[in-house]
C-alpha cells in the first residue's frame, strides 16, 4: 500500500530498550522501562532522516518490563494501532517493546490488526545506559522497515534482521542477536538503512476482524480496560513423570482453555492426557503444541486433542486460542 504522507508513529511500551542501570558496564542488572519513548528518540542522531524526513509522533502506551505484559496493555496497544493505521497521514507504526514477550505481542497484533501499513516492533538486549546499547541501531533499522516501499504487516526488527510475527521467537537469554525465525528463516535484513527481503511481506488482513478494537477508525470503548472479558488460557508442560493434577486444579478453578507443550509430534504423558481429556469433556478448550523448537505437529487420525499445526510454539498457541474463544463470545 502506497501512502503519500510521511508521518511515523512510535508507540512506547517500555522494555530493556528503555532500561537503565547504575553502571554502564552492567547489561543484565538494569531496570527496564525507565526512559520515555520521546527521550529515546531524541537521543538518536539521524532518526528523522531514517524516518524519511517526515514527522515523528510519539505516544507512551505503557512503561513496563515486558515479562509483565498483560491483556490490558495489549488491548490499549491494538486500539491505538488501529486508530493510527486508519489515519491517511500515517505511513507506518514502530513499537518499542521488551524482548521477553515480544513474540507474543507481535502474534497478537498480527491476529487482530488490519495492517495494510507496516507495524514494526523493535527492542534491545542491552539497556539505554550500556556502553554499547543496541536499541538506537534497532530503532534506526525499524524506521527503515517502516518506510520501505510496499511494506505492510506486523514484523519485528532486531540485530539487523526482519522477522515475521508468526515466525519470530526469542532464542537466547542475553546475546544481542537473540531472535530467529525457525525453519522459514528471516523475512529479510536491514543493511545500511536499506531493506533486503528474502521473501514477501506478511499478510496484512486480521484473522479476528470481529473483535471490537480490531476495526480501524472506530472509536474504542469508553472504558477499554474493562471492556473485554478476556478468556483465561493457561499453559501446561508434558514431561517425564508428569501428572494430571495441575490440569484438574486449573479446570476446577474455572480456566477457559489449556495449551499443552507436548513432546515430539504432539505426544502427551498418559496421566496428563487423561486429565486434559477430562477437562475437555468439562468444556475447557484444549490445544496441543510441541516443545520442539523446529517443525510442526502432524495430526494423526483419531487424535482426541486438537493439535496446533502451523508450527506455533505454546505461547503463540495460547494467544491464538484466547482470541478464538474471545471471538466466539462476540459471535453469540
Amino acid at each position: 500500500m502506497q501512502v503519500a504522507a510521511q508521518k511515523i508513529v512510535v508507540l512506547g511500551t517500555g522494555g530493556t530498550i528503555a532500561g537503565t542501570a547504575g553502571d554502564a558496564s552492567d547489561n543484565i542488572g538494569y531496570t527496564a522501562g525507565q526512559v520515555g519513548v520521546q527521550q529515546l528518540l531524541e537521543a538518536i542522531p539521524g532518526l528523522a532522516k531514517a524516518a524519511g524526513g517526515g514527522e515523528l509522533v510519539t505516544e507512551q502506551i505503557a512503561q513496563v518490563d515486558s515479562k509483565d505484559m498483560d491483556h490490558a496493555i495489549w488491548q490499549r496497544l491494538s486500539e491505538r494501532c488501529a486508530v493510527h493505521l486508519a489515519d491517511p497521514e500515517v505511513r507506518g507504526i514502530v513499537i518499542t517493546h521488551g524482548t521477553d514477550t515480544l513474540e507474543e505481542t507481535a502474534w497478537f497484533l498480527r491476529l487482530v490488526l488490519d495492517a495494510r501499513k507496516p507495524v514494526v516492533l523493535t527492542c534491545a538486549m542491552r539497556p539505554a545506559t550500556a556502553l554499547s546499547p543496541d536499541g538506537p541501531q534497532n530503532l534506526l533499522d525499524a524506521m527503515a522497515v517502516a518506510t520501505a516501499e510496499g511494506a505492510h504487516g506486523v514484523v519485528a526488527v532486531a540485530a539487523g534482521t526482519v522477522h515475521g510475527a508468526e515466525q519470530v521467537r526469542k532464542v537466547h537469554p542475553y546475546r544481542v542477536d537473540a531472535f530467529d525465525s525457525g525453519e522459514s528463516g528471516p523475512l529479510g535484513w536491514v543493511e545500511e538503512g536499506q531493506v533486503r527481503l528474502a521473501r514477501d511481506w506478511p499478510a496484512a488482513e486480521p484473522l479476528y476482524p470481529q473483535l471490537p478494537w480490531s476495526r480501524a477508525g472506530e472509536a474504542p470503548p469508553a472504558n477499554p480496560a474493562s471492556a473485554v472479558d478476556w478468556p483465561r488460557v493457561d499453559i501446561v508442560l508434558s514431561h517425564a513423570a508428569a501428572s494430571g493434577r495441575v490440569v484438574d486444579l486449573l479446570a476446577a478453578d474455572g480456566v477457559d482453555g489449556l495449551v499443552v507443550a507436548a513432546t515430539g509430534n504432539g505426544t502427551v504423558h498418559a496421566a496428563l492426557e487423561a486429565a486434559l481429556l477430562r477437562a475437555q469433556m468439562a468444556g475447557v478448550a484444549v490445544r496441543v503444541a510441541s516443545r520442539c523448537p523446529l517443525g510442526r505437529v502432524l495430526p494423526r487420525p483419531g487424535d482426541a486433542l486438537q493439535a496446533e499445526t502451523q508450527g506455533l510454539g505454546a505461547v503463540k498457541t495460547r494467544v491464538s486460542l484466547m482470541l478464538h474463544l474471545l471471538a466466539a463470545r462476540h459471535r453469540r
